[in-house]
């Protein structure tokens, strides 16, 4: 960073940590760019963005650095905050449109209606059938309470592990090394997996209850 670098990728809190201690100068930035800008803005980044910002932009100004800001998901709260960072003419780019089909048309759903107290076997029984004994499997659970359950259940046959915040960071990423390698084949995760992961060949996605 003292020699000077084309690229910079942080955390909000990270970054600001080294503005304020004087080794980040971002005055002669030229683009900027916010990935999962919904979650990035909601989850109380927002003040620390707004403060790493104010730095590089000057209110009204056209020489303000290029800002790109991506999201899976778009809700009008985004926009409206957007707005303070981007141009008024703004471009919007929105690559699922008003398509009535927004999942993959490659992968099939089913939904399954069970007890609450039956769901383990249920979901033990489907990942047998469709998934198999060499298939990848994740499992997504709304509590963390609930996904060290269902990792722990003798239903579920296959070896199996969980994946939640509570989990330190250098356990999650064995894990998740662990679950890519094949050394175990359900992951069983609260929406802390949801996002940013690239797992390829997962066979079978269970949603344990409908996302909130």
């Amino acid at each position: 960073m003292r020699s000077g670098i084309d690229i910079l990728v942080g955390t909000p809190g990270r970054i600001k940590d080294h503005l304020q201690n004087g080794k980040l100068d971002l005055t002669k930035v030229k683009h900027v760019v916010l990935d999962e800008v919904d979650q990035m803005l909601d989850m109380g980044f927002a003040e620390q963005v707004e403060d790493i910002l104010r730095v590089a932009y000057k209110k009204d100004s056209e020489d303000n650095p290029q800002t790109l800001l991506f999201s899976a998901t778009c809700p009008h709260w985004v926009y409206d905050v957007a707005k303070k960072y981007m141009k008024a003419k703004y471009e919007q780019i929105d690559l699922i449109g008003k398509k009535t089909q927004k999942a993959a048309t490659t992968v099939e759903h089913l939904a399954i209606e069970c007890r609450w107290s039956q769901r383990a076997a249920v979901i033990g029984d489907v990942i047998q059938v469709y998934s198999g004994s060499h298939g990848r499997t994740i499992v997504f659970c709304e509590t963390k309470k609930e996904a060290n359950e269902l990792a722990l259940n003798a239903s579920i046959k296959q070896d199996c592990q969980s994946l939640h915040g509570d989990i330190p960071q250098k356990q999650r990423e064995i894990t998740l090394k662990g679950f890519r390698n094949g050394s175990f084949k359900v992951l069983v995760a609260t929406n802390v997996a949801a996002r940013g992961l690239d797992i390829p060949e997962v066979d079978l996605v269970v949603q344990s209850s409908p996302p909130k």
